[in-house]
């Protein structure tokens, strides 16, 4: 009877709950949209590339710089770890936008396709054209050379998920769990909004 009991409790908090997980991610009120914003597309694809995902499909958006030294790594081995889990990965793709252009526009493509062999590498050397894309986005980064000369870039860490019709969708901070990551992207991949 206890167990019964017990039962009843937990079912009744998930249906009071809605019966689903909470995202990860934060979500953004009102949610913004990249609805028509563009920035060129580097390498052998080049042309625009409007942040929109594909239709029925997510694109996932990061802000970062091929010389850092440990965040765009680890970020970018911990998405490609979470994608092998997802079980419609191929709906699934990733752009990484560079907020060190000067340094990074005849390399990205590399750099994002040693994690992504499809990903999408995009920068500008238009500091309004980047700036606006990010901040639509939410990130933020400086660029700046210490009194050594020497360029020092800093980041915001965040990834980011695309719907098709160009709604940011969710957030994720730096350093979040690749099995948290990969849940949401499962949930978003099945319509989940919020």
């Amino acid at each position: 009877m206890k167990r019964l009991a017990i039962a009843f409790v937990m079912l009744t908090s998930l249906v009071a709950c809605g019966g689903q997980r909470e995202l990860a991610g934060y979500i953004r009120t009102p949610n913004p949209s990249l609805d028509g914003v563009t920035l060129p597309v580097l390498g052998t694809a080049a042309g625009e590339r409007e942040l929109i995902a594909a239709p029925n499909g997510l694109l996932i958006v990061y802000f970062g710089y091929t010389n850092c030294p440990d965040v765009c790594p680890t970020t970018m081995s911990d998405l490609r770890a979470a994608l092998r889990e997802v079980d419609e990965a191929d709906r699934v793709e990733v752009a990484m936008v560079t907020v060190d252009p000067n340094r990074d526009i005849p390399i990205l493509p590399d750099y994002v396709q040693s994690f992504f062999p499809d990903g999408i590498a995009l920068g500008t050397t238009d500091a309004r054209e980047l700036a606006a894309a990010a901040d639509i986005f939410g990130a933020s980064y400086s660029v700046t050379s210490n009194d050594d000369g020497e360029i020092e870039v800093a980041h915001s860490g965040s990834l980011y998920a695309v719907d098709d019709t160009g709604g940011l969708l969710i957030t994720w901070p730096f350093g979040l769990d690749r099995d948290a990551l990969r849940a949401d992207i499962d949930d978003l991949l099945a319509g989940r909004r919020a």
